[in-house]
């Protein structure tokens, strides 16, 4: 068998064999050391006259780790090889949620930076410990361990071996999901003292998660967690569904990915369609811009890619080139009438294509999109403009459009409630401030 040629070349014409778990190559060379376990995702196990491509980045998350010693989505960046000229080895490893390695051992220890995300930690006999960002953690030598991210959060270390030359690594059982599931929060009792409501609430969106937050901050937890999972809760009656996609939505906007991730996991858990997520994030780009939607749909990708969910998704769009124009100009005059007219009949000519952008990009190329309903999409808009602050203009444009579309003040007012937790109480001000003065409150109306 020779080692993969994409990411190693024979520099001597000699011995290219790779090397089994053992540690030894199958002409009998002794190679075990822990560069044998972790390198071999990386060059298969090459011998030390196959040189492993370099990595010239310590930021680039490397190839797919190999399953033989580790569960899960892992990548690995050899950035600094024994062939380098140092007795170390140097290693980037990118654990998505729920990825860990195998049990194992090392004879010259090891030492963890975590430069990265949040992670469990455990010695054989002993709890398993949160790691986060800014951690070093010392592995002490023959420990049998293991280490990896959380269940929802991705983690990356940089994980060094000295004493490279006399280490040995030896791999071990995977970890079970009894054992990796045993994490006990230090400071769990914070939920002894959220409302029956909140805990209710919570666990229909995430049955059995344990949260980093409840260990670092109990008492944000216990205040957010009463006042978004109970308080806020039982001012409206929106339905589920609709309520994920407006918070993922509100999150786009405020630029916040770890709270996005968080809600997509969410709306998995309650029957909410991956194709129904992607939707939310293709309309996010004509708001927010590619620049700033990018982030969410690599989020969604790996989310997807975890849960064994195929891609690409199927294609949901309605208009080819010669049509774009056509129909999304006539979904905007649906949705605010007479108003798009004036907006063309009033545009400078230098400024016409703006409008024409507006209608077949944002409109004929997005919001024409199956997968979602118009009065949704017009939800969502809202909650995009709401979590990015400063678009009070715009707001009211949309605040119109949600109630041509059936969308009503009382509809508005409880999208509104729920974003306020996630985006905070100025902008939810700000917004309402719109709203009475689009739809202002009945008895003002009537005056």
């Amino acid at each position: 068998m020779n080692c993969y040629p994409v990411n190693c070349e024979d520099i001597t014409g000699a011995d290219t064999t790779c090397r089994s778990s053992s540690g030894k190559s199958k002409n009998g060379k002794n190679y075990s050391n822990w560069y044998t376990g972790y390198n071999r995702g990386y060059a298969e196990i090459c011998p030390a006259n196959v040189k492993a491509k370099t990595m010239e980045s310590y930021s680039d998350k490397g190839i797919p780790a190999p399953e033989e010693w580790f569960t899960g989505r892992v990548w690995i960046n050899m950035t600094v090889k024994p062939e380098d000229g140092y007795n170390v080895n140097i290693a980037i490893v990118t654990f998505d949620p729920t990825a860990r390695t195998k049990w194992h051992t090392h004879t010259s220890g090891q030492i963890l930076f975590v430069t990265e995300g949040h992670g469990y930690y455990q010695e054989r006999g002993k709890p398993i410990r949160l790691i986060m960002q800014g951690e070093v953690v010392k592995i002490p030598k023959n420990v049998e361990h293991w280490h990896g991210a959380t269940h929802h959060h991705p983690m990356r270390h940089i994980a060094i071996i000295s004493d490279y030359s006399n280490d040995t690594t030896t791999w071990l059982q995977a970890v079970t999901e009894e054992e990796y599931n045993a994490f006990v929060h230090p400071a769990y009792p914070v939920l002894q003292h959220l409302s029956a409501a909140a805990k209710e609430n919570h666990d229909q969106l995430w049955a059995g998660y344990r949260s980093q937050t409840a260990i670092t901050d109990p008492e944000l937890k216990e205040l957010f967690g009463n006042f978004a999972f109970d308080e806020v809760l039982q001012h409206d009656s929106m339905d589920l569904k609709t309520r994920l996609l407006a918070i993922m939505a509100a999150t786009i906007g405020c630029l916040a990915v770890s709270e996005f991730r968080m809600f997509v996991h969410a709306a998995l858990n309650n029957d909410i369609t991956p194709v129904e997520i992607r939707e939310v994030v293709y309309q996010a780009v004509p708001y927010v811009g590619l620049a700033r939607a990018i982030d969410f749909l690599h989020a969604i990708n790996d989310i997807f890619q975890q849960k064994k969910i195929s891609l690409p998704l199927e294609n949901r769009g309605v208009t080819t080139p010669e049509t774009r124009f056509e129909k999304g100009l006539a979904l905007q005059k649906a949705i605010f009438g007479t108003n798009i007219e004036n907006m063309y009949k009033n545009s400078p000519k230098d400024l016409l294509h703006i409008q024409q952008f507006l209608s077949a990009n944002c409109f004929g190329d997005y919001v024409t999109r199956k997968g979602l309903d118009i009065k949704t999409r017009e939800l969502l808009t809202l909650s995009f403009l709401v979590g990015m602050g400063g678009t009070e203009a715009q707001i009211k444009g949309h605040i119109q459009g949600n109630a041509n579309v059936g969308n009503d003040r009382k509809t508005l007012i409880s999208l509104l409630t729920q974003l306020l937790p996630y985006v905070g109480y100025p902008r939810t001000l700000n917004a309402i401030a719109c709203l009475n003065e689009v739809l202002p409150p009945a008895a003002k109306a009537a005056q």
